[in-house]
C-alpha cells in the first residue's frame, strides 16, 4: 500500500508552510479546490507530497455537495475530536477491499463520474480522513521541485497517534503494512520519516502536530 499524499488542516490561511520554507523544504505548486472551499500549499517528495490546507470559503466547504464528505469536522479539528489529517492512497487493486464500502464524492474540480473514494471514520475521529483518487497508480510531479535544502528525498514511514478505540476494523487493514503505523496514544500527531533517518536529525512543528525525523 502506498501513499499519494497527506494533508494537514490549518487555520491561520496556511501560513505554517512558511515555517516549512524554512526548514529547508522548497515549495511546490498550490491550488484551489474549486467547489469544495480550501486551498493548499504544498511540498513535493520523490514518492509523495505533503499538504497544508485550510478553508477560503466555508460557505462552498459547506455546500449541499461538500459537506455529506465530513471535511468541514476535520477543518474545525480545533473546536471537536477530529483528526486535522487526511491520508490519500495511491489507487490500486489492492486497496479495493479497504475502500469497498466507501463514500463516494463528486467535487466540482473532477470531471463527472470521477469521484473521490473517502472513510469518513466518523466513528472514531481522531483516525485520519482517508481517501483514494478515482487515478489508478502514482501520479508522477515531474515540473515540481523535490530538491530540498536539507536534502530530505523519500518518505520511508508514517505514523499517526490517535486517541480512542484501539480495536477497530480500519486499522485492521493497516495492521501488516511497514510503512503506515497507527499508534495508540494520549494525543494526535504526526510523524514523518524520511530517508530511514539517515542523518539522524529531527524537527518539531508544534503548530500542526507534526514531527520529522531524517
Amino acid at each position: 500500500m502506498n501513499v499519494d499524499h497527506i494533508f494537514i488542516f490549518t487555520d491561520d490561511n496556511g501560513k505554517v508552510a512558511d515555517e516549512l520554507v524554512a526548514f529547508g523544504f522548497i515549495e511546490g505548486s498550490s491550488r484551489v479546490h474549486v467547489g469544495q472551499g480550501t486551498t493548499n500549499r504544498k511540498f513535493y517528495f520523490e514518492n509523495f507530497f505533503l499538504e497544508i490546507l485550510w478553508v477560503h470559503s466555508k460557505e462552498e466547504l459547506n455546500s449541499k455537495n461538500t459537506k455529506t464528505t465530513g471535511l468541514w469536522q476535520r477543518a474545525e479539528f480545533k473546536n471537536n475530536d477530529f483528526s486535522p489529517f487526511g491520508l490519500c492512497i495511491v489507487n490500486s487493486d489492492e486497496t479495493d477491499t479497504l475502500f469497498e464500502n466507501s463514500f463516494v464524492y463528486q467535487p466540482d474540480y473532477f470531471p463527472v463520474g470521477m469521484g473521490i473514494d473517502i472513510i469518513k471514520n466518523e466513528d472514531q475521529p481522531s483516525l485520519p480522513w482517508t481517501f483514494r483518487l478515482p487515478f489508478k497508480g502514482f501520479k508522477k510531479n515531474e515540473n515540481e521541485p523535490i530538491n530540498h535544502k536539507n536534502k530530505i528525498g523519500i518518505l520511508t514511514k508514517i505514523v499517526f497517534e490517535y486517541l480512542g478505540n484501539p480495536e477497530n476494523p480500519f486499522l485492521d487493514y493497516f495492521k501488516n503494512e511497514n510503512k503506515i503505523e497507527f499508534i495508540h496514544s494520549s494525543k494526535l500527531w504526526l510523524k514523518l520519516i524520511f530517508d530511514n533517518g539517515k542523518q539522524g536529525k529531527k524537527q518539531v512543528f508544534d503548530k500542526i502536530s507534526l514531527t520529522i525525523e531524517y
